[in-house]
């Protein structure tokens, strides 16, 4: 630790992220379900791994995870490097328990000459791994994109109902609530109101950090990390559950304060806002 990854790190886990040899059957990447096209998700609600059934949850896109703390949509993983292998030992995502990915690795000549060049005291190693594909993801990054760009002044970079958009954003739509700061996130765990049983973040961490709403005893029942908005167009479908088709969808569920109106433990900031037909479409826009 300490030093940033070299440039023959990253490439190394660039290659891993691509390849399908991380699976049992030859068939499952990082980037099956992470694909670059579809902003590092996949378009699907549920992905399918190894074992052929869908996945829980809706595979979330990767941008600018390098300034996240939490990792997954319920946080279990304080570090991309922990977070790299669950997949990849997931018997239903990937389904290589244990180190048994790393010892296929060492079969493969070509791998086992870069990680010895890589990381020459250790070669190939889960932990080294983890290392090489968390390098790699720490390069997804979206910066200067328009609302930036507006955002530092440059007027033009954004059209009239965009603008509109983001006054309602960081307004009476409320959504910088939660989606504030450079990457649209503030890192932290709500229940929103999503239907369904998943209890999400409580499976972890039953009282959470102290807020005064709700009340901490049950805040943490169905909450999920907030995801950031970076390259939101390019994620659909959208919740942890992958239950909204599109942002018109998402922005018209937070209008009507959730689908679960009676959920228990829902964050109070989660009720009906009142907006206009336009006003969504305006929100879309931004």
């Amino acid at each position: 630790g300490g030093r940033p990854p070299s440039s023959a790190e990253i490439q190394l886990g660039r290659s891993l992220f691509f390849d399908t040899r991380l699976s049992s059957n030859d068939r499952v990447s990082c980037g099956t379900c992470h694909r670059p096209d579809r902003g590092f998700a996949d378009g699907l609600r549920f992905s399918v791994g190894v074992s052929g059934t869908p996945l829980k949850r809706h595979t979330p896109h990767l941008y600018n995870l390098a300034w996240n703390h939490t990792f997954f949509w319920d946080g279990r993983a304080s570090s991309l490097e922990e977070q790299a292998v669950a997949p990849i030992r997931n018997p239903e995502e990937m389904g290589m328990p244990g180190d048994t990915a790393a010892a296929k690795l060492r079969g493969e000549a070509a791998y086992a000459a870069t990680f010895s060049e890589v990381f020459p005291k250790s070669g190939v190693t889960m932990g080294n791994i983890a290392r090489a594909l968390a390098a790699f993801e720490r390069t997804i990054v979206s910066r200067d994109a328009p609302a930036d760009r507006y955002a530092a002044g440059d007027v033009a970079a954004l059209d009239e109902r965009a603008v509109r958009g983001r006054t309602l954003f960081f307004g009476r739509a409320r959504c910088a609530t939660c989606h504030s700061g450079a990457n649209f996130t503030d890192g932290l765990f709500h229940n929103t109101g999503v239907m369904g049983d998943d209890i999400g973040r409580a499976a972890f961490d039953r009282v959470g950090e102290f807020q005064m709403r709700p009340y901490p005893f049950f805040q943490m029942r169905r909450a999920f990390k907030t995801p950031s908005l970076r390259n939101v167009a390019l994620t659909a479908p959208y919740q942890h559950d992958g239950s909204e088709a599109s942002l018109l969808e998402v922005v018209t569920f937070y209008n009507k304060g959730g689908r679960d109106p009676n959920s228990y433990g829902k964050a109070l900031d989660i009720r009906p806002l009142n907006l206009t037909e336009r006003d969504l479409q305006d929100l879309v826009a931004f």
